[in-house]
């Protein structure tokens, strides 16, 4: 599979690489053979990016890629997570002894002396205007803790912040064809600043993959079922912070336009692949056939000029009014 560059870092990822929050939590639940099985998977079609955080599962998914990666030598993956949301979501805990703290439970759930990155986790805003806070990253790059670092954020501003810092490899923001904003105002500025774009949420929380109606039910513990208002967190992360019944009928829509040979989900990574300025776009998977399915949309052919418009057009009259006002 093609790798993209992390521009200020020189890292390398695969240009889909695997979300791994599926395996930890809050998508029902995943076993750990299964889990294992979806990163071997992954690794077999070319993945060479694993995202993960801290908080997924309260560490398991960080034990569970240590788990595979150790027995998997011959593998080079870059390995990214992320911190900050295991205390109140207040910027006086975005200091240096959280994040060391934070820092030691991460490398000892990876196994690693090092973090290939480490992410700050959608922090409160004010986060990314705060210089102790990048003073203290820096940091942990001095004391070798982690290689480099970046930030995942909710809204465009808070990326074009985060891009202004110099240390800043990375912004992980939402984007897919149902949340197009970044497109204008985030890429290009990433581009210029030869910072990497690692794109989540891409299936828009599997609406994308066109296999839901208005009467599917998910399970209590899948956030698609319990944050559908933001009850647990940023809304945003769920369906792309689109109201389901519209998402569903858009998605329909969409599914429509997929060419011959692509299913819908392979349609939306596509779709992202292409956008310039993006590095890595991250969908994750519940079984090995979703994850080879997702690394399969590297190597389909180039969207049509038709196919590309069509979306947009669906983008325009469906969705952006619901979303480009708050993220």
């Amino acid at each position: 599979m093609d790798e993209r560059t992390f521009g200020r870092s020189q890292q390398h990822a695969s240009v889909v690489g695997l979300g791994t929050w599926q395996l930890g939590a809050d998508w029902g639940d995943v076993d750990d053979k299964e889990a294992l099985s979806v990163l071997e998977a992954a690794a077999e079609s070319g993945v060479t990016f694993f995202d993960t955080a801290d908080v997924y599962g309260d560490g398991r998914s960080e034990q569970t890629i240590a788990t595979f990666l150790s027995g998997r030598p011959d593998l080079h993956v870059l390995v990214a997570t992320k911190m900050g949301r295991r205390l109140d979501q207040i910027p006086q805990n975005y200091v240096l002894d959280n994040f060391r703290a934070w820092n030691d439970r991460s490398r000892r759930n990876l196994g690693v002396d090092r973090i290939d990155l480490v992410q700050l986790h959608c922090p409160p805003t004010p986060v990314y205007s705060t210089d102790e806070v990048f003073d203290a990253l820096d940091t942990l790059v001095e004391e070798e803790r982690i290689a480099h670092y970046g930030v995942s954020v909710e809204t465009c501003e808070e990326a074009l912040t985060a891009i202004a810092r110099p240390g800043v490899a990375s912004v992980q923001i939402i984007l897919n064809a149902f949340r197009m904003k970044p497109l204008r105002e985030v890429l290009p500025a990433a581009r210029e600043a030869g910072v990497g774009i690692i794109a989540r949420v891409p299936l828009a929380s599997g609406l994308l993959s066109g296999k839901y109606t208005k009467d599917t039910v998910f399970p209590e513990n899948d956030h698609r079922a319990y944050n559908r208002h933001g009850e647990a967190f940023d809304v945003g992360e769920t369906f792309s912070g689109v109201d389901y019944t519209t998402g569903v009928e858009a998605a329909a829509e969409f599914s429509a336009l997929a060419p011959d040979g692509y299913t819908p989900a392979q349609l939306a990574l596509r779709w992202i692949i292409e956008q310039p300025g993006v590095t890595t776009v991250i969908p994750g998977a519940r079984s090995p056939e979703q994850a080879r399915a997702n690394a399969a949309a590297a190597k389909l052919p180039p969207l049509s000029d038709e196919t590309l418009a069509a979306i947009g057009d669906l983008y325009d009259r469906r969705i952006k009014d619901q979303v480009e006002n708050r993220w």
